[in-house]
């Protein structure tokens, strides 16, 4: 497919569908009706037993804290060797979607046959209702919970990546940063690698990208709104990370992938190259014709792409 070229039919109706629910659960205030959200938001019950290619994958959800509802959905692939680990964040703008919403239950469970790996995605709260920096906090306390159970995780938790898409990409980078701060709490889990998929920066600049790309440019802007804390702008740490230095930190190598149709390619690609400022090893996939989480969208080609990048990487 060319980068000028048309989608397909059943992409575009899946994108005329998920702009309609846009439009019917967001107020006229701008915030997400979540209930109405969350009744359109279709689910993938736990736990289940799915054959991709010729791998059984079986999904089952565990409980870290129900006082705060963290909890995450394991993807355990039947292979014969010890996989390694992947905690997954998914996206959704900080403020919507769960493991078990069935586009991220659909993708990390190919995630968990193609690599293969066992895939822990993260049920992390959820702005407005709990701002920055409840979600990194939420994914850091995962991470230790797996730490000191991991006989039940049935995965070599010496070789995790951490890894999520748009906000949950954020999310991966600034877990990640935390745990190899404070590396001496933990046990046998060791972060070998980051996946950024399209993650979600930005900054009160707009990039050339955001202007030529973004139909409305304020919709992004409100996720910030939502996420960070009152009265901060999108120049915060949490948005505009490549105002940090990682260069004494043990960061692993990352994995960062790019759409050519993403208004937010030129964040990315400026967090790409400031980790290669800061010492780090980075490999940056670019997907031309590929827009914001195209990832939902499998009978894209970028879908296999994405998964055989992901494996090989």
């Amino acid at each position: 497919m060319s980068n000028s070229g048309p989608l397909p039919l059943l992409t575009r109706l899946k994108l005329f569908l998920s702009e309609l629910i846009t439009y019917l659960t967001t107020r006229s205030d701008g915030s997400l009706n979540r209930r109405l959200f969350n009744l359109l938001d279709f689910k993938a019950l736990a736990p289940s037993t799915k054959l991709i290619n010729t791998i059984h994958v079986t999904t089952s959800d565990v409980t870290v804290d129900p006082s705060r509802n963290l909890w995450f959905r394991l993807f355990t692939p039947a292979t014969s060797t010890h996989v390694p680990l992947i905690v997954y964040f998914h996206g959704g703008g900080f403020t919507k979607y769960a493991p078990d919403s069935k586009v991220f239950d659909h993708l990390c469970s190919h995630l968990a046959a193609r690599v293969p790996a066992v895939v822990a995605s993260v049920n992390y709260r959820l702005a407005p209702d709990h701002k920055h920096p409840t979600q990194y906090e939420d994914g850091f306390d995962v991470l230790r919970f797996i730490d000191a159970r991991h006989h039940d995780v049935n995965a070599d938790i010496g070789r995790c990546f951490v890894g999520g898409d748009s906000a949950g990409g954020n999310i991966a980078h600034h877990v990640t940063v935390r745990a190899v701060e404070e590396v001496e709490q933990f046990g046998k889990m060791r972060i070998v690698g980051l996946l950024g998929l399209q993650p979600f920066f930005g900054g009160e600049g707009r990039t050339e990208s955001e202007v030529r790309l973004t139909k409305v440019p304020g919709r992004m802007d409100r996720y910030w709104r939502d996420f960070l804390p009152e009265g901060a702008d999108r120049d915060h740490p949490a948005a505009n990370v490549c105002a940090g230095d990682l260069t004494k930190l043990g960061f692993p190598p990352s994995l960062v992938v790019v759409g050519g149709r993403d208004p937010l390619q030129d964040w990315q690609r400026r967090y790409a190259e400031w980790l290669r400022t800061c010492g780090k090893r980075v490999v940056v996939v670019d997907y031309p014709n590929a827009f914001h989480a195209f990832y939902a969208f499998p009978e894209l080609p970028e879908f296999d792409l994405l998964l055989d990048d992901v494996a090989r990487h």
